[in-house]
């Protein structure tokens, strides 16, 4: 079963989007985190049929997405499906290891993953189809030279998140 909730956040409206799990922490997987304008990002109208609004189901998350947005909390634990191709897969999880506080640069990216770093590009690609933003941090990945480029939610979105993560306020 599909549930949904939304939560307020320095971002704007967040979208939690997830499948009832009887193993999940809260008993629901995240397939879904987005942000009011993302680009290719889910909005309720998306929504199946038969998905049902139901915010108890994301407590830990939510209580856990409070915590960072406070600056309280460097590592999400949260239980979240696997969906996209095998290569984009293989991307989100080196995501997943760039430490908070922390950037790479996407052909930085390529070469933790053993490809070539002229296959940013390709990484880009793949970034941009994260479908969890924040608790995948594809917002620690830089443009060459750390120029701050390409997020689903916006530039000024990515460099907030930056910000808070280098200390520099909260959200």
């Amino acid at each position: 079963m599909t549930v949904y909730t939304t939560l307020d956040s320095p971002l704007g409206e967040l979208l939690l989007v997830g499948e009832e799990s009887p193993t999940a922490k809260g008993g629901t997987a995240l397939t879904s985190l987005s942000v009011p304008d993302q680009k290719g990002g889910v909005v309720a109208a998306d929504l199946a049929d038969g998905a049902r609004a139901d915010g108890a189901a994301f407590t830990e998350v939510t209580r856990q997405l409070r915590a960072y947005f406070a600056g309280e909390l460097t590592d999400f634990d949260i239980e979240f499906t696997i969906a996209g191709t095998a290569f984009q897969q293989q991307v989100w999880k080196t995501l997943e290891t760039i430490g908070y506080g922390t950037t790479l640069t996407y052909a930085d990216v390529a070469e933790a993953m053993g490809i070539p770093r002229t296959s940013s590009r390709a990484v880009g690609t793949a970034i941009g189809r994260n479908p969890l933003l924040v608790v995948r941090p594809c917002h620690r990945v830089v443009g060459a030279k750390g120029a701050i480029t390409g997020y689903a939610g916006g530039v000024e979105r990515k460099r907030l998140l930056l910000d808070l993560e280098a200390g520099r306020g909260t959200a």
